[in-house]
């Protein structure tokens, strides 16, 4: 039986982005039918204020990337924050990729905040501070596409930190079965992030904007994290059967 996989995407893609990639929630699933586990997907934007029913009952809920700040004010921020924190003690599987990964650290105990290193964008590589069984295929470091100016600055309590970077100390963790979240974005391909690269380049300034075209030239491993994922929400959901 697929898993089933709820995708609680935070943000709208730039409109002149959306012919070619759609949403967030399309690019994983565009992601995730590369791997060998089998699963279906439904998305809500939480933006706009969409949840499932009360009743839905999912595998994991995925909580994608977003130009908020995890630490912000906004309603649908703080909506969001309350049914995430339901979710989590009903004991449901979270995943959380970028702001996602951001605000589950907020939430559950931990801190994200502005980072004093500035943006992180391009192709970046991190070691790995933990190994898991279901961390396969194994890998000896990791590479991702990133794009953000917030990190988390505290693990929650209880959470194991996965990967590390001088740049990015806290890139992924997770905590026991049910939570695993990555700062990367497992999900963007090259021309996605070239592009939005180049929306920002003023922003983000020429050196930074240089460098980060430059690392384009890279591989990444987003379809590894992707099956890394479906890997832990499958162990998680043999584990409730068990």
């Amino acid at each position: 039986m697929p898993l089933q996989i709820c995708i609680l995407e935070t943000d709208n893609l730039r409109p002149e982005l959306i012919d070619q990639y759609q949403s967030y929630g399309r690019m994983f699933e565009r992601l995730f039918a590369q791997q060998p586990l089998a699963a279906e997907f439904t998305l809500y934007n939480v933006v706009e204020g969409h949840y499932p029913a009360a009743d839905a009952r999912y595998d994991a809920y995925l909580v994608t990337g977003s130009k908020a700040d995890s630490f912000g004010s906004d309603p649908w921020i703080q909506t969001l924050k309350t049914y995430l924190l339901e979710r989590y003690q009903a004991g449901d599987k979270l995943l959380g990729i970028c702001f996602g990964h951001q605000l589950l650290a907020l939430l559950l105990g931990g801190n994200a905040e502005r980072a004093t290193q500035g943006w992180g964008v391009g192709i970046h590589r991190y070691e790995l501070a933990h190994k898991a069984e279901w961390m396969s295929p194994r890998v000896d470091e990791l590479t991702l596409l990133i794009s953000h100016q917030d990190q988390v600055t505290r693990l929650p309590e209880n959470a194991t930190l996965l990967a590390s970077s001088p740049f990015c100390p806290i890139a992924a963790y997770c905590i026991e079965d049910q939570v695993l979240c990555f700062q990367g974005h497992p999900e963007f391909i090259h021309d996605y992030s070239r592009a939005l690269l180049d929306i920002r380049q003023q922003h983000i300034g020429e050196p930074v904007y240089q460098r980060a075209v430059e690392s384009l030239q890279h591989d990444h491993q987003g379809s590894t994290v992707a099956e890394w994922m479906m890997r832990f929400v499958a162990q998680g959901r043999r584990n409730a059967e068990a």
